[in-house]
């Protein structure tokens, strides 16, 4: 947690005002991390994942950056247009897209969309003609903390035929993306992709087609409970990778940071607001908050990221708990696979830090689901 945060919680405590779970975006930290991959991968063009955090204060601050931008419906493509950036630096990449979503995007001046399937190249080709667009393939997602199911991309030989029919059909079929599955902590994770990638390359120029554009997608990770490597790290091995396969006609490359870009940002200070035990024998106690999974907390599903967590007892001696939020419904359980070790001594009304939260949470919280309001945002 940033000073700057600390200062701001702290305020907000003195004036009365903390009566209920609130997000807190450092907006230096997303600065110094767009500035990280911009040198890191000074060759790839950075699509900001929009779906992460959308705050109009950070989409404004990324654009003066020179951000561009991936987003995933037209609500968003308007965001980034409202916080000033050009059409130009807009990706539609979302694969799964109404026809009259599509026409609105080419409407507003998008010309980049992601496509996975012939049905999708042919609502393009007639919504948006003659449009760029470039073909997700499947790809597994070994090391992901948070990996990606099968809903988007296709076979990579399938990629190659999806590409050469949007080429029939009139648009510019201008490469490849791939995703190797969120919170990825191995950097050698795009070494294999990029072999998938350049083969549907050669593949495309034996048809007379000539992709130009690999799409990279997201996976940069934040920092949990576990190291990361630094993004120095990632793009020394994805340019190893694109060398390796790609020789010297390495393509346009871009990629779309999302968590990796916001992550760290964000803390989340959340109430203590119940600690209990199931019988008399249970060494293992509940600890209810004031958040969980449907107040922002989503990404805890199968317990798959483990936030940091710091309470005004640390330094106590620790004990397990089952880690819950406030509704009344039984899958509103943070960790209970894997109980979480916190202070003994942790008491009802205790303020805590859930830390890494500034991606994939406010946007997750439900507007009122049994009456709590949305999780509170606020990015200074």
């Amino acid at each position: 947690m940033t000073e700057r945060i600390h200062d701001f919680l702290r305020r907000r405590r003195e004036q009365g005002l903390d009566d209920g779970p609130c997000l807190v975006v450092d907006l230096d930290v997303v600065r110094d991390n767009y500035r990280a991959f911009a040198k890191a991968l000074p060759d790839s063009r950075v699509f900001y994942a929009v779906k992460a955090n959308p705050a109009p204060e950070l989409l404004s601050l990324l654009v003066s950056l020179g951000s561009c931008f991936d987003t995933a419906s037209v609500a968003e493509i308007e965001m980034v247009l409202a916080a000033g950036a050009s059409a130009e630096r807009i990706s539609f990449g979302n694969t799964i897209k109404k026809e009259r979503d599509i026409a609105r995007a080419f409407a507003l001046g998008v010309r980049l969309f992601a496509i996975d399937c012939k049905a999708e190249v042919e609502k393009i080709a007639r919504a948006a003609p003659g449009a760029k667009v470039f073909c997700r393939f499947l790809f597994g997602c070994a090391g992901a903390e948070w990996p990606l199911s099968r809903k988007f991309g296709c076979d990579p030989e399938m990629a190659v035929e999806v590409l050469d029919h949007a080429h029939k059909l009139g648009l510019e079929a201008a490469g490849v993306s791939f995703h190797v599955g969120s919170q990825q902590r191995r950097t050698a994770a795009w070494d294999e992709a990029l072999k998938s990638a350049a083969a549907i390359f050669r593949a495309c120029a034996d048809r007379g087609i000539n992709l130009s554009m690999v799409n990279l997608g997201g996976g940069f990770p934040t920092k949990y409970l576990r190291e990361v490597p630094a993004v120095e790290a990632y793009g020394r091995s994805i340019f190893r990778a694109l060398r390796k396969h790609f020789g010297n006609a390495i393509p346009e490359t871009i990629i779309e940071p999302g968590r990796g870009m916001v992550g760290n940002a964000g803390v989340i200070e959340a109430e203590v607001v119940l600690v209990s035990n199931k019988s008399e024998h249970d060494h293992v106690r509940w600890v209810y908050l004031d958040i969980g999974k449907f107040g922002g907390l989503a990404e805890t599903m199968g317990e798959s990221i483990r936030y940091p967590i710091k309470t005004p007892r640390d330094g106590d001696e620790v004990g397990p708990c089952v880690l819950a939020g406030p509704t009344c419904d039984s899958a509103d359980v943070l960790y209970e696979k894997r109980p979480y070790d916190l202070p003994i001594s942790l008491e009802i009304g205790d303020k805590v830090l859930i830390e890494g939260t500034g991606a994939y949470t406010a946007t997750y919280a439900a507007v009122a689901f049994n009456g709590f309001q949305p999780l509170q945002t606020f990015h200074i």
